[in-house]
């Protein structure tokens, strides 16, 4: 029994095991805030913060995904995107029942340091935090979101950096005029990252590469009826493609049997192949060379602070809102919000998720 208060702690070694373990309470320095995170969703995307939460990199220092909320050397808090309201303020410019969209821990509770507190919101610097990239540490103020729309509310955890990452890697294939491909295969198209790569790609004014959503067998027939991608077909189909036509592939799941076949398929015709995420966190790993081009990762957080530094941040943050906005038109088709309550309702779609069980139609929105 854990009370109101709780935290899921995750071995860093073996992500499979996690219990729900009590969370103290809070004592505020000054400068600090306490907030009740009051909904977040679990993805896929939280799985791979898992399966790259030691240092590999990606930050361009000795930090990973468990540096955000975790102590040095003790379990893992997996970071998870949602809503929070506070409840407890010693910095100024918050109030107790401001409430704000960001990156929290998967718990009932969080304390954060503001800075640079703003209308819009605020960043935070709890000092190690300070290293690591700053859109994971921006905390929207709700109430001065101009594409905020409370109709949308549980659409924001659920799709919101999924659909970011997504938009970003459209736009960085229009910035290389696609690799010069004619068709662009997103594997793990169900995902909702894939979908909102789809989606992008299709609002591209000026001629662009094809979509081809590459999924499992029993999803092809209702992933192209929702009309995301240019074609759909089964990852055991691969083979039906012309070897010939050029092509980019864009792995959101890390699954590297599905990256060799590709790879082997096209071979020189496969001109970039980009590793998005990681949910099939437990493919085994690849053991022999790929033909064609070399794997090159895709992170979001770099690809945004270039646009900013490119457009400026308030012409980012425009481009975002006039993309969420179309989409927001057909996301409520795409995937249905399944409501969780609780600490063992958590720990049990962490769980599930982690097993690949979660149903891609579903979001699972959690109320802590």
């Amino acid at each position: 029994m854990t009370g109101d208060r709780w935290t899921i702690a995750i071995d860093r070694d073996d992500i499979r095991r996690a219990e729900v373990v009590p969370l103290a309470a809070a004592t505020l320095t000054d400068g600090q805030i306490e907030v009740a995170i009051t909904s977040y969703a679990m993805t896929a995307n939280n799985i791979t913060y898992a399966a790259f939460g030691k240092p590999m990199g990606l930050f361009g220092n000795d930090q990973g995904y468990w540096d955000f909320f975790s102590a040095p050397g003790g379990s893992g808090h997996l970071p998870v995107w949602g809503f929070a309201t506070v409840t407890a303020s010693n910095a100024d410019g918050i109030a107790v029942g401001d409430e704000f969209y960001g990156y929290y821990p998967m718990a009932s509770h969080a304390v954060l340091t503001p800075a640079r507190v703003g209308a819009h919101g605020f960043t935070d610097v709890t000092p190690h935090r300070t290293t690591l990239p700053p859109i994971y540490n921006s905390y929207a103020r709700v109430t001065a979101q101009g594409d905020y729309r409370a109709e949308h509310r549980d659409l924001w955890p659920i799709f919101r950096p999924l659909f970011l990452t997504g938009w970003l890697i459209a736009d960085q294939l229009e910035e290389y005029s696609d690799y010069g491909a004619a068709q662009i295969l997103i594997a793990s198209a169900s995902s909702k990252t894939a979908i909102g790569l789809g989606f992008a790609q299709g609002q591209r004014s000026a001629p662009h590469a094809a979509t081809v959503g590459l999924t499992s067998a029993a999803s092809v027939a209702s992933l192209a009826e929702r009309g995301i991608y240019d074609a759909v077909m089964a990852y055991d189909d691969i083979d039906a493609l012309d070897p010939a036509t050029p092509s980019v592939l864009i792995d959101m799941a890390g699954n590297d049997a599905v990256t060799a076949a590709v790879h082997a398929h096209f071979g020189d015709a496969l001109k970039a192949s980009i590793i998005v995420g990681k949910s099939h966190w437990d493919a085994g790993a690849r053991q022999t060379a790929l033909l064609g081009p070399p794997r090159q990762g895709f992170f979001a957080p770099g690809r945004s602070q270039k646009r900013i530094a490119d457009w400026g941040g308030a012409e980012f943050q425009r481009r975002i809102a006039d993309a969420w906005l179309a989409f927001m038109a057909i996301a409520p088709t795409l995937a249905t919000p399944d409501h969780r309550s609780g600490s063992a309702a958590a720990l049990a779609a962490y769980q599930e998720m982690l097993g690949g069980k979660a149903d891609p139609a579903k979001g699972l929105l959690i109320t802590p």
